[in-house]
């Protein structure tokens, strides 16, 4: 069965220029802008901003 494309797999990478990334699925109908979570980036060993790149 494929993967529904309102789910897609999108990339968190870190504000913080740390290079760290988290992987995660985004609702397109929810989130049709590009998101933006507060997450723990442990080379910072801080809550940074992990923005969605594409």
């Amino acid at each position: 069965m494929a993967r529904s494309e309102l789910r897609p797999i999108v990339s968190l990478r870190s504000t913080a220029g740390t290079g760290y990334t988290y992987v995660t699925r985004k609702n397109r109908r929810n989130d049709a802008d590009r998101l933006v979570l507060r997450k723990y980036d442990p080379a910072a060993r801080r809550h940074t901003a992990f923005r969605e790149e594409r």
